[in-house]
């Protein structure tokens, strides 16, 4: 009888302790698990160096192991296998998003992972001025976005295109306002122009359309004067008297000969001197030869040089040269006697310098 008794009571400590193990093991299974997920999901994997924010671009077309391998590239993962776990079970591997990515340190996977499926970009700044001519423009731009300097500058030269904006070769600086703006990366060329048509029609508001119609000239006169006015001085505080000069030739009937437009027409863009070259070249945007405003702008004028054209200041100037003492200023003057006297004094300085051209 003892025996039984004691046969029942082991049976019963053997069920306990597997009961008890099944338990644990469980438990284990469960702690394990919420490890993991924790190490693949939640654990800080992002490593930016001592950059307190780091960039990542994913270009157009790449797939995931592209996607990778510029992550990789650039370190910003620590676990690189909880990261491609995080993308498996995230669908990240089927959805991606390019685009121009900010990268902070410490970001779990899981944020790490959303923010690029989702395709939320950080904008990027786009700046450019002091431009020569639509190939530098296109140049300037690609530099910024994603689209490249060949299929800008092909879209500007496309007549069809420009017909469409309203354009043509000649006209088409016109329509490009130096300034800083903020694109998504992945902006096409086409997507950059029509967004500065767009800005194009904000800044020329009714205030400064009427303006331009007291002078009176349309916005795309103004532009094309303006970028006389922007290659004869970089001095802000000037402009508006520069342009002054040329409104009072335009209004006298004289010829605007600015030596800007002869540079232009020869494309001779180091020249420092004009000489019998330049005043011979036949072409329309000699404006020593032909009467009026050239067909186009001869830059991509600023919008200082522009806004001095609108509020040009009001004189009785007709001529200017450089100051002799070659600060970038000019010398003004109301008669061809004093004004031969400043050019005199110019010439004399470069003379000096041994400036032949």
């Amino acid at each position: 009888m003892s025996a039984y008794y004691t046969s029942g009571a082991t049976r019963k400590r053997k069920r306990h302790g597997w009961g008890v193990f099944v338990i644990v093991f469980f438990v284990l299974i469960i702690i394990g698990g919420a490890l993991t997920v924790y190490a693949v999901f939640f654990r800080p994997n992002t490593y930016t160096s001592a950059l307190p924010v780091a960039e990542l671009i994913i270009p157009t077309g790449s797939d995931f192991d592209k996607t990778k391998e510029i992550i990789y590239g650039k370190g910003l993962v620590i676990n690189r296998t909880t990261f491609e776990w995080a993308s498996f079970w995230l669908q990240y591997n089927d959805k991606i998003r390019p685009g121009y990515y900010l990268i902070y340190p410490d970001m779990s996977n899981l944020e790490l992972v959303r923010l690029l499926r989702s395709g939320r970009q950080t904008p990027v700044k786009v700046t450019f001025n002091s431009l020569r001519d639509i190939n530098q423009l296109a140049e300037r731009v690609a530099g910024q976005i994603e689209a490249d300097s060949a299929s800008i500058a092909g879209l500007l030269s496309d007549s069809a295109y420009l017909s469409f904006l309203g354009y043509n070769h000649q006209t088409i600086p016109a329509l490009f306002i130096p300034n800083t703006y903020e694109f998504y990366w992945t902006t096409t060329g086409e997507g950059f122009v029509s967004r500065m048509f767009e800005e194009h029609k904000r800044f020329w508001n009714e205030s400064r359309r009427n303006k331009a119609a007291q002078i009176p000239l349309s916005p795309l006169e103004v532009s094309i004067l303006a970028s006389i006015v922007e290659k004869e001085t970089n001095k802000n505080d000037e402009k508006p008297i520069i342009a002054g000069v040329y409104i009072n030739r335009l209004r006298s009937g004289w010829r605007l000969q600015a030596d800007p437009t002869l540079v232009f027409a020869t494309r001779d863009f180091e020249a420092r001197r004009v000489v019998d070259f330049h005043l011979n070249y036949n072409s329309p945007y000699n404006t020593y030869m032909y009467a009026g405003l050239p067909p186009g702008p001869i830059c991509i004028p600023s919008i200082s040089s522009i806004d001095a054209v609108l509020n040009f200041q009001k004189h009785r100037f007709l001529y200017f040269c450089a100051r002799d003492d070659l600060s970038g200023y000019h010398a003004f003057a109301e008669t061809y006697e004093q004004h031969q006297f400043n050019a005199w004094k110019y010439r004399r300085a470069l003379d000096r310098l041994n400036i032949r051209r």
